[in-house]
């Protein structure tokens, strides 16, 4: 196990913890630091999904224990989400075209982040209202098929459809995003079986420390830092990635 394993490892926990700890479970950001990395466009997919995976998991338990995942705001985005996540994920683009997407992905993520983090918390005019089911179904068979492609989760777009639609509470919408993350994550993951000799050996060691990470971030986001803050820090690693991307 080298220092760069380990590095690696440090800055997968540090991710998961900091994007747990505002309700997402991290795939931008580790293809963040993949980029950084240079890691090739086959392991960064797939790699990124398997931690997306580890991270959502722990949210959707965390949920269900909590009582707090009503399955009505789930479904609709689920339903047609996996599937065409499961599409994305048998896309494999060029690095030449992969590079430039995903970087527009990140610095889409940086910009959503900054906005959020601007913003800072605002209450609802009026109670939220369930999801239209044919708006939910295309919503969640676009971002499915978007994140597939590139190996980000999909919590990320969703988050602020649902909030600016008035379709959930903040809390009702990162258990839905949880589980949205999670099931897509492994549809794309199964949809790219073909690249998964690709993944980087050292990924157990990366689960482990995600999974640690996201539950750091779990109980530091719900009781002891700035929201604002995180956001903030979270849209400058992913600018200066995505940007990195499109440059290369």
């Amino acid at each position: 196990m080298d220092s760069a394993t380990l590095f690696l490892a440090a800055a997968f926990l540090g991710v998961a913890a900091l994007y747990a700890s505002v309700g997402q479970a991290g795939a931008s950001g580790y293809l963040a630091v993949m980029a950084l990395a240079g890691f090739a466009a086959p392991a960064m997919k797939t790699t990124a999904l398997a931690l997306n995976m580890a991270v959502a998991g722990i949210g959707t338990v965390l949920f269900l224990r909590a009582g707090r995942l009503g399955w009505r705001n789930v479904w609709p985005f689920a339903v047609l989400g996996f599937p065409f996540s499961m599409l994305g994920g048998a896309v494999h683009l060029p690095e030449r075209v992969y590079f430039p997407i995903v970087g527009a992905v990140l610095i889409l993520s940086a910009a959503q982040m900054a906005r959020t983090a601007l913003r800072g918390p605002t209450g609802l005019a009026r109670p939220p209202r369930p999801p239209p089911i044919a708006a939910a179904l295309f919503t969640g068979a676009a971002i499915g098929f978007v994140s597939g492609t590139t190996g980000t989760g999909g919590g990320v777009f969703l988050a602020p459809v649902i909030l600016a639609m008035n379709w959930g509470t903040p809390r009702q919408t990162a258990a839905t995003c949880a589980v949205y993350n999670l099931m897509n994550s492994a549809a794309a993951l199964l949809g790219a079986h073909a690249v998964w000799d690709q993944i980087p050996a050292a990924l157990p060691l990366w689960l482990i420390a995600v999974a640690l990470g996201g539950s750091i971030g779990a109980v530091i986001g719900s009781r002891y830092l700035s929201d604002r803050w995180l956001r903030g820090i979270l849209a400058l690693l992913l600018l200066g990635s995505g940007l990195k991307l499109l440059l290369e």
